[in-house]
């Protein structure tokens, strides 16, 4: 994003998007670690955002700039609540998939073949009983 209204205007679109509020995010900053010389020592250049109700959180401190980071991080959480909503979707619809399977009835035919295969098994056995 070239500038901080780009920046704004992403953030509040992908959270309409979602139907979310931008007061349920906190947003912190703090010192970030590893590579990055002084600027990272002496600077927070580290982001983190946490979405309150889902308990969600992300930290981003990838480059040296803070706003880069930001941006980061607000992509991160976004596709991190997209991806738990379209997972809890996905658990809904194959949990009642699976309910429907083990509800159904099974069809006319095999259920024939179900019991031919007990009869013949049945026959097998009764041989075996017979002294010869």
């Amino acid at each position: 994003m070239q500038t901080a209204s780009d920046f704004q205007a992403f953030r509040l679109a992908r959270a309409k998007a979602l139907d979310l509020r931008l007061e349920d995010f906190e947003e912190n900053f703090h010192r970030s670690s590893g590579p990055g010389g002084q600027n990272v020592n002496k600077v927070s250049t580290a982001v983190s955002v946490s979405h309150l109700p889902t308990g969600t959180g992300v930290t981003a401190q990838d480059t040296r700039s803070q706003a880069q980071n930001r941006e980061l991080a607000w992509e991160r959480i976004f596709d991190a609540i997209a991806e738990a909503r379209d997972a809890a979707k996905k658990a809904a619809k194959s949990a009642k998939e699976k309910v429907r399977r083990q509800t159904a009835k099974r069809p006319w035919k095999v259920k024939q073949r179900m019991l031919a295969s007990k009869k013949k098994r049945s026959d097998v056995k009764k041989l075996r009983s017979k002294d010869f």
